[in-house]
């Protein structure tokens, strides 16, 4: 061979180099979010999230990439947009709420899934079990269902006159509706209250189930925890301010932004650990391998200037168990 020739095969080959490495590079993986939030109320609890990933070195635009689906409080998109990320060959996807949990069950058989549930993962059919989920799905228990019955006692040692008690649920969201009527039933019969039960599944739902309730006139307002209720929570605490009703909510949040009280797991926290075990798996961890962790911590939360709003004197006992007072 010439020397000429040579030299110029030589840099033809020196130029491919980089191509041929960049080629050789695996691709970014992706992680799919379905959630039943809304783009304007997810800020926070996503950033949460991020801080997760970040915990197992998962950084997006950098070293990986997400992909958000939130339906809104639409719990019929759930399949749907389940649907669409598998399409898209994600890595992991992460489940947040019943509906969409047991969505991407029932859509995916093999990808990996991150849920969080506040029902019994076991009873939602998403896992064998907590210690050995045994399958392509674990998670989060935020037991939201299970700690309605003391809320529903902290609203009634907050509001000592009331005895009706309006109780507004999603009916679309069967599962969470059930467990929620099993916990609040009994307890409100051991509270010696009436409870009164109104549906929304819709934002003008929630108008219309706000119009009749006040036509009834309860002494107090119980919120289901629903991920169309927490998309259209101002729209919630607007109507409470409104009509000056006593509200009890699940999330901080909804207090954050002038709900009167929440009894629950900290919302941010549940996605952190989300985004913890979807690194986890990114790194090579398996959901088999991975036991269901539970939530161990409850807040409650006081918004004292809506209380004053309300006219309401919050009880030194229950200031002094609250975990944050916003003045």
């Amino acid at each position: 061979m010439k020397r000429r020739e040579f030299i110029t095969l030589l840099g033809g080959a020196a130029a491919a180099w980089p191509l041929a490495a960049r080629a050789q590079q695996p691709a970014m993986p992706v992680v799919g979010i379905l959630s039943p939030l809304s783009p304007a109320a997810s800020g926070p609890v996503l950033d949460a999230f991020r801080r997760g990933l970040a915990e197992n070195g998962y950084v997006e635009h950098q070293n990986v990439a997400i992909e958000y689906r939130l339906s809104e409080g639409r719990l019929d998109r759930h399949t749907e947009m389940a649907a669409d990320l598998v399409r898209r060959q994600v890595s992991v996807i992460v489940a947040a709420g019943t509906a969409a949990a047991r969505a991407a069950k029932a859509t995916i058989q093999t990808m990996p899934i991150v849920f969080g549930v506040s029902d019994d993962p076991v009873k939602l059919g998403l896992v064998a079990s907590l210690s050995r989920p045994g399958g392509n799905a674990t998670g989060v228990n935020f037991f939201n269902t299970e700690v309605n019955a003391k809320r529903l006692g902290l609203l009634r040692e907050l509001v000592p006159t009331a005895t009706r008690v309006a109780v507004l649920v999603n009916p679309a969201n069967t599962a969470n509706t059930s467990s929620l009527l099993a916990d609040v039933e009994p307890a409100a019969r051991a509270l010696g209250l009436q409870v009164q039960l109104f549906n929304a599944s819709t934002s003008h739902e929630i108008d219309a189930a706000f119009a009749a309730l006040v036509r009834e006139r309860p002494d107090a307002l119980f919120l289901a925890p629903d991920g169309l209720f927490s998309a259209r929570r101002v729209q919630l605490i607007s109507l409470a301010a409104r009509h000056a009703l006593p509200a009890s909510y699940s999330l901080r949040e909804y207090v954050e932004a002038g709900g009167l009280m929440s009894y629950g797991t900290n919302f941010a926290d549940t996605y952190r650990q989300l985004g913890v075990y979807a690194g986890r798996i990114l790194k090579g961890a398996t959901p088999a391998e991975l036991p269901v962790t539970q939530a161990t911590k409850f807040e409650l939360v006081i918004n004292l200037q809506t209380a004053k709003l309300l006219g309401l004197e919050i009880p030194p006992t229950l200031l002094a168990r609250a975990d944050e007072v916003i003045e």
